[in-house]
């Protein structure tokens, strides 16, 4: 047990000594394992921030959730209500006929029918969101194999796949984010920047929390809100109380 709590160590201290000065300099700031109040740790994460660049400010939940099994399956959209800041989303809409140019009048940066998607299948990736209408997506579904691992297939789940083009145009360049639990029972989803002042940036933090507690599945056993992070982008992440959203 002392050779495994050395090895522990030793391997501790190798990996640190990868991070930057500036890193290790944050990490310092941050004191282990105190888990801080929202306010606090949005505090300390836009204290520790140190990169030359805007950096997005990210929340990790862990859940008591078994992803395998479909029933558990946490997944969802919600609008930020301070947006996420950066470059705005490019947003496609694949429909036809009137729909078209109601998606084109709503803001759509592309919108088309079947020469959107032969310009997919030729490689056509440029875009953060694709939106189509119900009525097309047996031709979208043949665009899977290059929509899909890069978390652009439409779904009617998130409001991808969806009729009324000009409310999913106006949320998703609004500030709309998906947040859908991985493998191992952990979300992460960005919730703003850290040139955000305090209060947008924990408005958009608890509306995120909230979407994911009221997304519960009836059949998660046990503690459903294990843990929470904040951090930015290459800085340390720092514990919130979960115990406060429970």
């Amino acid at each position: 047990m002392l050779a495994n709590l050395k090895t522990f160590r030793l391997n501790l201290k190798n990996k640190m000594a990868k991070k930057g000065k500036k890193y290790r300099a944050a990490l310092e700031k941050v004191e282990p394992n105190k888990k801080y109040t929202l306010e606090e740790g949005l505090a300390k994460v836009k204290e520790i921030a140190f990169a030359k660049f805007d950096e997005t400010v990210e929340l990790t939940m862990w859940l008591g959730v078994d992803p395998r099994k479909a029933d558990q399956m946490v997944r969802g959209t919600v609008v930020l209500p301070n947006g996420l800041g950066g470059k705005a989303k490019r947003v496609v809409v694949i429909a036809q006929g009137d729909k078209i140019r109601e998606a084109e009048e709503a803001g759509a940066d592309m919108a088309g029918g079947d020469d959107i998607v032969d310009k997919i299948k030729g490689g056509w990736l440029d875009f953060d969101a694709l939106i189509a209408t119900p009525d097309m997506m047996g031709k979208v579904g043949q665009l899977g194999k290059l929509l899909g691992p890069r978390g652009l297939m439409p779904n009617p789940k998130t409001g991808t796949v969806t009729m009324d083009v000009k409310t999913a145009i106006q949320e998703t360049k609004a500030g709309k984010v998906e947040y859908r639990v991985d493998k191992t029972g952990v979300i992460h989803s960005p919730v703003g920047k850290v040139s955000f002042d305090e209060a947008k940036l924990a408005e958009n933090t608890k509306t995120l929390i909230n979407a994911v507690m009221k997304a519960k599945p009836t059949t998660a056993k046990g503690r459903y809100l294990k843990k929470i992070n904040l951090a930015a982008t290459m800085s340390p992440g720092v514990l919130l109380d979960e115990l406060a959203y429970v």
